[in-house]
């Protein structure tokens, strides 16, 4: 690991309080032109005892912008020591986590992984407008059925038309065939150019996508694509379960990657992550963003600089082998509830390199769904599956309640 290390508390609190002393004080330098301050004093109060030995809420209480991308170069120097923190965690996830090389990845805390998605597909839409001329009618999307409700997103903001692959039902792997020719009917509409959004790990099933079926169905036919990771889901589990993948930065036909913190990282909500090669970020510059230093290129516009020293500090505390160790044990946890689902004869998919779990609803009483949380792949009408996501707080013991609904047995009787 070139970046990620694993850091005490104490470490942690020097870094973010001198993090936060480069950073403006608005109570004591004089800051006239800042349309920002601390968090209103009179409702958070600043100078709470607690506060001493809780660097991320003092981090809140201060309110850093962290508007534009850090990792370009010049951005507003108010907020110039968290910023850094920022950058370091780009550096842990782009190149420890996702293998790129390193200096050779731009990126930023969004606000989730929509907006990240939505940034991949705006990038890409400019970039075919401005080097190829393209209209928009001649760029579409390309993703699985399965893939998240931003990619439908940012077909109507882009006005982008979205073309869906179907996948196999039990196995939920692209149909490879139906690829093929939904590739050919979107040129015959007059489509000149793809973005595809390829999943690790889908939302509802925590199934993964080749990126390579996308790449050799689009070289066959001889057409410009490129390729976004969508790793709201799996980008903090599958790249540590399965180190040797092709859904990463080695790749080369991988441009970007969304990542989401505030799922299986547990960062509060409203902490994502955008990843992209070098020279692409240009391409969404807001040029009527002058009055802002480095100009704005994300789609949010002002972040909370805040999530991102959030991210910083789970990474830092955990390192790369602590945080390895609690990916095995949700996994060891995922492949017993499976076992157990097995010998009850209860139809399910999973993944065997990611911790969801999704069972046939024909398997499970609705009343047994409702009472313990399970989540439908619909809300509109009868569901054909639900999902368990084995997160933290899924310990055995409460997988073993919910497995005695079916018969199973349990050593707690």
């Amino acid at each position: 690991m070139k970046y990620w290390k694993k850091l005490s508390h104490a470490e942690q609190d020097l870094s973010i309080s001198a993090a936060l002393r480069q950073n403006v004080d608005f109570k004591h330098n004089l800051s006239l032109g800042i349309p920002a301050s601390k968090l209103d004093s009179l409702v958070f109060h600043e100078g709470a005892p607690f506060l001493k030995d809780a660097p991320l809420l003092r981090s809140y209480v201060q309110n850093p912008n962290h508007i534009g991308c850090h990792t370009l170069g010049d951005s507003e120097t108010f907020f110039s020591g968290t910023q850094q923190l920022e950058r370091e965690v780009i550096d842990i996830l782009g190149v420890d986590l996702l293998k790129a090389a390193p200096d050779s990845i731009d990126g930023y805390i969004a606000a989730g992984g929509t907006e990240a998605n939505i940034q991949a597909c705006w990038i890409y839409r400019n970039r075919f407008l401005q080097e190829n001329n393209a209209q928009h009618h001649e760029i579409a999307l390309l993703a699985s059925e399965d893939t998240h409700y931003s990619v439908a997103k940012a077909s109507n903001l882009l006005h982008l038309p979205w073309y869906s692959v179907p996948v196999e039902d039990d196995t939920r792997k692209l149909d490879l065939d139906q690829l093929a020719l939904i590739i050919r009917q979107a040129k015959a509409n007059g489509v000149k150019y793809f973005i595809v959004i390829a999943n690790m790990a889908t939302t509802m099933f925590g199934s993964v996508d080749d990126p390579d079926d996308y790449v050799t169905a689009l070289q066959a036919e001889n057409v410009p694509f490129y390729l976004h990771i969508d790793g709201a889901f799996g980008g903090f589990v599958y790249p540590v379960s399965l180190p040797e993948n092709n859904l990463n930065f080695t790749n080369p036909y991988v441009s970007s990657i969304t990542l989401d913190a505030h799922k299986m990282l547990q960062a509060p909500y409203g902490t994502g992550v955008f990843l992209t090669r070098k020279g692409m970020m240009r391409y969404v510059y807001t040029e009527q963003a002058q009055y802002v230093n480095g100009m704005d290129i994300t789609l949010s516009g002002s972040r909370s600089g805040a999530n991102a020293i959030a991210v910083w500090m789970i990474l830092s505390t955990y390192g790369p082998y602590g945080y390895l160790e609690k990916i095995n044990k949700l996994l060891y946890r995922t492949k017993w509830l499976c076992k157990e689902l097995e010998q009850l004869g209860i139809p399910h998919y999973r993944h065997p390199n990611l911790n969801i779990v999704a069972i046939r609803a024909s398997a499970v009483p609705s009343s047994v769904a409702e009472k313990y949380g399970l989540v439908p792949d619909t809300h509109q009408g009868a569901p054909n599956w639900y999902k368990i996501v084995v997160m933290e707080h899924v310990e055995i013991e409460s997988l073993q309640e919910f497995l005695l609904e079916f018969g199973g047995n349990s050593f707690l009787k």
